[in-house]
């Protein structure tokens, strides 16, 4: 039975098989003192470690592969990188390994020293269909765990969104207010829209909008413009906002040499409030309403006053329309509680933190996880579910956590690298 390298690397970082009476493949007595720190990066699979063959005590890092061949096919031996690792561990010894320096490297071999007990587990969770493969084993998990291991993922989720902050970063020529203006609009758009919201936005430079946030119809113009809101149609009902709207558009295009954006606007299977009508009607708002946006935010202390800044409406006309020329019942559109979470979850939250990070201000980013825990939970069917399984979903933070774990752990299934999935592995040994 082969196994994967991951599965591997987890025996092996836990010291899961028989340590006693070691013998390298080579025929000499081995003693594993320690057996090294997980390497991340490129290099040896383990670091630092410490080995005694016979009574010679070394001192170097450790490279584990499935194959001893492996060696050889991923070319350890033309790189000086691997000249000091002191042990090749494998699963199957079907080859003889040197290093760069022509030295022979030792071998040990474990698939005979790994306990059944840890392989049924490993195949138990590898083979459960369910979208959560732990399941049957969570009401044994303890608590302590749940909450370390999801404090870790939603640092990982910040981290991960992060790197892709200040790529935006570098992508605007170091202009955070730019960044600030293709995320807000990115997250108007919600998922259907998103990236319609986003191309929009990346094709206004947030300088021409300035010069128009006194005036919301133009804002509207722009955006709705750009975003093909206002282009002739079968299915436009024409009325005189319409008209002046698209009038306004175009003298503002020919302005400022503007492109519409090659994508068109998704209205089926959505609601009303969320039709890319209201939204870009509410995000034109914002955009009058705020002065220096992220410069704004940025000195905000209190949830309280971020949320404020954040409660906005539409013009008057889409109080009683959610589409161009139907008219519907009276009703003022305001960006809502569930909204206005969602806007600092997943974009004020993110960039504060990128730019507390890009800035080593690490005030900045305590005060966004502290943000996280003040806020309510998200409430989608991925963290249904791990509600119906008993775990606790309270707060942003413990949400942003769960989000992660599903989708870059339980749906790869990637048990080994998860400490959830490390504790129920292990629990195996004591059955």
């Amino acid at each position: 039975m082969l196994i994967p390298e991951k599965l591997l690397h987890f025996i092996w970082q836990h010291q899961y098989y028989q340590q006693n009476n070691l013998i390298t493949d080579e025929g000499e007595q081995l003693a594993i003192l320690h057996q090294g720190v997980n390497n991340p990066n490129q290099g040896p699979d383990f670091l630092d470690a410490t080995i005694r063959i016979k009574d010679i005590k070394l001192v170097g890092n450790i490279e584990l592969h499935i194959n001893s061949s492996d060696w050889n096919a991923h070319q350890h031996s033309m790189d000086t990188n691997y000249n000091t690792v002191i042990l090749h561990v494998v699963w199957n010894n079907d080859a003889i390994i040197i290093n760069k320096n022509g030295q022979l490297i030792p071998q040990l071999t474990i698939s005979n020293l790994v306990p059944k007990w840890l392989l049924d587990r490993y195949t138990q969770l590898m083979n459960t269909p369910d979208a959560l493969p732990c399941s049957n084993f969570l009401p044994y998990i303890n608590p302590l765990i749940w909450t370390n291991w999801k404090e870790r993922l939603t640092i990982e989720r910040l981290e991960e969104k992060t790197a892709k902050i200040l790529s935006m970063y570098e992508e605007s020529n170091h202009h955070w207010e730019e960044v600030l203006w293709w995320m807000i609009a990115y997250n108007f758009g919600l998922k259907l829209n998103a990236d319609l919201f986003l191309q929009v936005a990346k094709s206004i430079p947030i300088n021409i909008l300035g010069k128009h946030k006194n005036q919301v119809f133009q804002i509207e113009a722009l955006l709705m413009g750009q975003a093909n809101l206002l282009k002739e149609n079968n299915t436009i009902v024409e009325d005189e906002s319409l008209y002046k709207l698209r009038k306004e558009y175009k003298f503002l295009q020919q302005k400022y040499s503007l492109v519409p954006i090659s994508i068109s606007p998704v209205f089926l299977r959505m609601r009303p409030s969320g039709f890319p009508t209201i939204r870009m009607a509410q995000l034109s708002m914002l955009i009058k309403q705020s002065q220096h946006l992220f410069s704004t935010i940025k000195d905000i202390r209190e949830l309280k006053a971020l949320k404020t800044l954040l409660y906005v409406s539409t013009s008057p006309y889409w109080n009683n329309h959610y589409v161009f020329g139907k008219e519907s019942i009276e009703r003022e559109k305001y960006t809502g509680d569930t909204m206005i979470d969602n806007i600092i979850i997943n974009t004020i939250i993110p960039i504060l933190f990128a730019y507390g990070k890009h800035h080593k201000d690490n005030s900045i980013k305590d005060r966004m996880l502290v943000w996280l825990n003040a806020l309510v939970p998200e409430n989608n069917y991925v963290l249904n579910s791990w509600i119906k399984e008993g775990i606790s979903n309270d707060t942003a933070f413990d949400s942003q956590g769960l989000l992660q774990l599903r989708k870059h752990y339980c749906d790869k299934k990637r048990c080994m690298e998860c400490a959830i999935g490390n504790a129920i592995i292990s629990s195996a040994k004591n059955n």
